[in-house]
This record gives C-alpha cells, sequence and structure tokens, in this order.
C-alpha cells in the first residue's frame, strides 16, 4: 500500500522539514542555544517577519505582489516611535490613514489593470519618503506596552514562539476558514467566476489590501518594541524575506494557492537561518546568498516532491 500525500500537505511539511533540520543544526553547533533564553534569542526578531510574511500572503493570494512592504513596514516603525509613542490618538490615525491607502492602491490597481509590481515598487519610494521625513536619523521611542508586550516572558515557552503560533493559527481560520478567505483564494485562483457569482472583485482586491496592510502595521509595531527604536531603513530587507517566506512555506505566486502555517513556518526558517549561518562565521554579507541557497533548495525538493505525485496520480 502506497502513501500518497496531496500537495497541501506537500506544502506543509516541507517548510517544517528545513526548519526541523536547521533548528537540528543549530543545537548541534551551538548547544545553549536548546534554553529558553536561547529560542527566545534565535526567533525574537521571527515575529515581525512573520507579520509581513503574511501581509504578503494576503497580497498573493489575489496574483499580487507587493514591493513595498519593507518601506510600509519602516514607515509604521516610524511612526510607532514617534507620533504613536509622544500622541497616541494622531499616531492611530496616522496608521488608518495609511491603511486606506493601502486599501484603495489594490482598487487602484484593479481598476486601471496595472501591474501590481510596478505600482507597488514606485509606492515603496513614497513610504521611504515619509518615513525619512518622520525621522531623518535613526532613534525614537517604543511605546511602553509595546515593548512591554514583546519583552514579555510567558512560562515555559518563550514569547516569540507564542506569537508566530497565535500569527499562524489567526491566519489559518482567516485565510482558510472563513468565508472572506475562501473569496480571497477564489480571486487568485479564478476572480471571472467569483465575478459571476455576484461578488465584487473590486471589494474584495481592497479588502485584500486592506488586511495586508493590518498586518504589516502589526509588524511595524513589533520591530519597534523589540529594537526600542525606529530608523526610516530598518526594514527594507522585509520585502524580499516576506517573498521568500511565503514561496518558502508552500505559496504560490498565482492561483490563489497559498498556505498560513507554512508561511509563519517559512518566516522562522529564514530567521534561523540567519543565525545558523553566524555559527557557522559566514560573513553578514554571504549571509543573503546563503539564505536564497536554502530556498532553492528547499524550493527544488518541494518541485520533485509534486513531480512523484503526478507520476503516481497517472500511475
Amino acid at each position: 500500500m502506497k502513501l500518497r500525500l496531496s500537495s497541501d500537505t506537500i506544502r506543509l511539511i516541507i517548510p517544517a522539514l528545513s526548519l526541523t533540520i536547521l533548528l537540528l543544526s543549530v543545537f548541534y553547533l551551538q548547544p545553549r542555544a536548546m534554553s529558553y533564553v536561547g529560542l527566545n534569542l534565535l526567533f525574537n526578531l521571527a515575529v515581525p517577519i512573520a507579520l509581513a510574511t503574511i501581509a504578503q500572503m494576503l497580497i498573493m493570494t489575489v496574483n499580487d505582489l507587493d514591493l513595498s512592504m519593507g518601506a510600509f513596514v519602516s514607515f509604521v516603525a516610524c511612526v510607532s516611535a514617534t507620533v504613536l509613542q509622544s500622541n497616541p490618538l494622531l499616531g492611530l490615525l496616522i496608521l488608518i490613514v495609511a491603511i486606506a491607502s493601502y486599501a484603495g492602491l489594490g482598487i487602484l490597481i484593479h481598476v486601471r489593470d496595472l501591474p501590481s509590481i510596478v505600482v507597488t515598487l514606485g509606492m515603496s519610494f513614497v513610504w521611504s519618503g515619509l518615513a525619512v521625513i518622520l525621522l531623518p536619523a535613526p532613534g525614537g521611542h517604543a511605546p511602553e506596552w509595546a515593548r512591554a508586550l514583546m519583552t514579555s516572558r510567558p512560562p515555559l515557552i518563550p514569547m516569540a514562539i507564542v506569537a508566530s503560533v497565535v500569527i499562524a493559527v489567526v491566519a489559518h481560520f482567516l485565510v482558510m476558514r472563513s468565508s472572506l478567505g475562501v473569496l480571497l483564494r477564489g480571486v487568485g485562483g479564478n476572480a471571472r467566476s467569483v465575478e459571476r457569482a455576484g461578488w465584487s472583485v473590486l471589494t474584495i482586491r481592497g479588502g485584500a489590501y486592506a488586511l495586508a496592510a493590518v498586518f504589516a502595521v502589526f509588524a511595524g509595531i513589533a520591530l519597534v518594541g523589540l529594537t526600542t527604536s525606529a530608523d526610516a531603513n530598518i526594514a527594507l530587507r522585509y520585502t524580499l524575506l516576506s517573498i521568500a517566506g511565503v514561496i518558502l512555506g508552500g505559496g504560490e505566486f498565482v492561483g490563489g494557492r497559498v498556505s498560513p502555517i507554512g508561511a509563519v513556518i517559512g518566516a522562522l526558517t529564514l530567521t534561523l537561518a540567519g543565525s545558523f549561518l553566524s555559527f557557522l562565521r559566514i560573513s553578514p554579507d554571504w549571509q543573503i546568498g546563503a539564505q536564497g541557497a536554502i530556498l532553492i533548495v528547499v524550493l527544488g525538493l518541494r518541485l520533485l516532491l509534486n513531480r512523484i505525485e503526478k507520476r503516481e496520480k497517472r500511475a
């Protein structure tokens, strides 16, 4: 009797396996990491990356790609470390306007049939400019509540892991179990069928961008809560990391095929890869390339398993 795995199962097994292998390798290189404090340090920065990855996943669910994610998270971080800290009401208003702007961006892309890559790339300069205006030099202070939340120490399991699990569960129910998630994946899979069923693709796409902005706002606040200050360029790498996290977690660029739990695992894997490469004494200049190599290996393995699955179905 042959064991046949579905494509959805493969999407979840491969990132989980890659994370497990990396974690065991880190424990082998640095046994002290196998502790509460060690795990917290290893995955500390995974929370904002996981939130940004879920934000990117929501955009990719409707077959778009957001190249302004890193700049937007940086902008939110600057707002959080300045206006939100000194004037919470004004800071909250700015963040609400930013979320509404994101929704408007999705509507504009749909109405004018514009390529999301080009539009979001242009918006990345806008968000970066606004971040520089708010914080020309590194500085600011994290809101006390954000700092207290991100540095809290729950019993038994570190905060970073608890938060990652919560993010994965919330995103899973939102995208895979709710009616909104069905519509988002429907637009990514076959927008015409969704429109023929009586739903507004324009509204759904705008909602996807607004929801992505909400997760990106949480990512910026979480990042400031960890770093206690901000910088206009603090999260620029999040654009590529979020895309890589989604793909590593089993998502695809088209078809509305995503895996929220896999995306969070992908974000954790990319975060852990940096620590693993540091333990190997690999220069930071080479670490980004090494992370890319890990991504290519995992994608190659997923492609191989997908081909085996198709071959078994034909047989």
